[in-house]
């Protein structure tokens, strides 16, 4: 452990009446934590810390389940079901979070503001439902940013006839109205093409979802009634609807993934491509990518009204409001989620969550300038991050959503129809859950 962080005073964890037993990370001898966790090799590194944890506060940690976030969402809604939360801290995602509304509890009450206060605003704020700090996030964070061929911006000739036709200067993007004007401009049909989307199921919606905030709209307004049928929803929808009919896009595009998209952007087929940091690495490695080499990133685009788009999500780490012993288990979400906890985990490429960890991986890749860049450009891109809609119903909503979407896209429907279609679905399943 760092020494700011050994020496954090007692009297910083006031809270709610009462304290922590003593200093980050605190005794508590004698008391066992259930914990239900993430499970898979790549979260492996982490959990060997809690050894340290238990040799510095005397606790233990019992480990009731490992499961990936599907199956233990699963089981912890099987134990709501059965009245069973007598576990103390779970793995949390940001798209989870808002299903369990009331069995976690306010960490916020639990740890020092200056520990929270280390964190990337936009995860805190991403983590934090009804007023409460209901998880404490890892350094598993996934937002958006922008990749392109470099060589594309390089080309003098490009350059001209791009400046001749759209009246200025051909530079990476920093507005959506631009990747769309660029888009067309590099589009060589079937050869070639400005840029791409994920067409289907919850990752169009998703993309949808952001460029309607990035239009200053809202998908579920303060009711928690649908919103998304506005003049912003429009004129996100009409973004890809007009990439399409410009063939800008693949023809297949309303058929795509993620995987699709990240081998079409390796494959040196598309000129700029909005995508996860997972895939920067596999981007510049020869073996497996034709632009290596060539690959520039930086921070998404602006929509209309000045706001970025920053669909995001993250792991984290909660404690329930039934624990027995919640600072025993707010100390151990706290050092899964630490400065060195985060060095660890982010080592092997995953984003961090904490801003002076950001800052440590940016340092170290002084001698690596694609490694700096992708690390600056996503740093940018996080303060920018922002969840889904705060329902339990968001997959289901998905579900129903996208066929409209892609109906649009498609040219079946105008762009508002698809739209007040989708609205009507969505309403009738929040209905049907009894949120509305």
């Amino acid at each position: 452990m760092s020494r700011f962080l050994a020496g954090v005073a007692v009297g910083a964890l006031m809270c709610a009446g009462s304290a922590l037993a003593a200093d980050l990370p605190g005794k508590f001898e004698g008391v066992t934590v259930d914990a239900k966790l993430i499970g898979g090799q790549q979260y492996e590194a982490l959990y060997a810390r809690i050894a340290e944890w238990e040799k510095a506060t005397g606790a233990k940690v019992n480990v009731l389940s490992k499961k990936n976030h599907f199956e233990l969402d699963k089981e912890i809604k099987s134990d709501i079901a059965t009245g069973n939360i007598t576990w103390c801290v779970g793995s949390n995602h940001s798209s989870f979070a808002p299903q369990y509304p009331d069995i976690y509890t306010d960490l916020s009450a639990l740890l020092p503001k200056e520990e929270i206060d280390a964190f990337v605003p936009a995860n805190i704020s991403s983590s934090t439902l009804g007023g409460k700090l209901v998880m404490l996030p890892r350094a598993q964070f996934d937002v958006s940013a922008l990749y392109y061929q470099k060589s594309l911006y390089q080309d003098d000739a490009k350059k001209a006839a791009f400046k001749e036709k759209y009246g200025y200067d051909l530079t990476p993007p920093d507005t959506w109205q631009q990747v769309t004007d660029q888009a067309t401009f590099f589009s060589n049909p079937p050869d070639f093409y400005g840029t791409q989307y994920a067409g289907k199921e919850e990752a169009i919606n998703g993309r949808f979802y952001e460029m309607l905030v990035a239009e200053g709209g809202e998908y579920l307004d303060a009711d928690g009634k649908p919103a998304f049928n506005s003049e912003a929803g429009v004129r996100a929808l009409d973004w890809f609807v007009n990439l399409y009919k410009a063939k800008a896009v693949p023809a297949g595009t309303t058929n795509y993934l993620w995987d699709d998209l990240g081998q079409g952007f390796a494959s040196g087929t598309i000129a700029v491509n909005l995508d996860w940091p997972g895939w920067a690495s596999f981007f510049n490695d020869p073996k497996s990518s034709k632009v290596a080499g060539n690959v520039g990133v930086k921070v998404q685009p602006a929509g209309s009204s000045g706001k970025r788009t920053g669909w995001s999500g993250h792991h984290g780490f909660s404690v329930t409001e039934s624990c027995a012993n919640k600072e025993a288990a707010a100390s151990l979400v706290w050092f899964l989620t630490n400065e060195d906890s985060q060095k660890l985990e982010s080592s092997a490429g995953p984003l961090p969550t904490r801003t002076a960890v950001w800052d440590f991986n940016i340092k170290q890749a002084e001698s690596d300038p694609y490694r700096k860049e992708v690390l600056t450009a996503f740093q940018e891109a996080a303060k920018n991050a922002f969840a889904v809609p705060q329902t339990a119903s968001w997959i289901e909503i998905s579900n129903a959503v996208y066929p409209e979407l892609q109906a649009a896209i498609l040219g079946d429907k105008t762009s508002k129809e698809a739209l007040d279609a989708a609205a009507e679905k969505a309403t009738q399943i929040l209905e049907d859950a009894g949120a509305l």
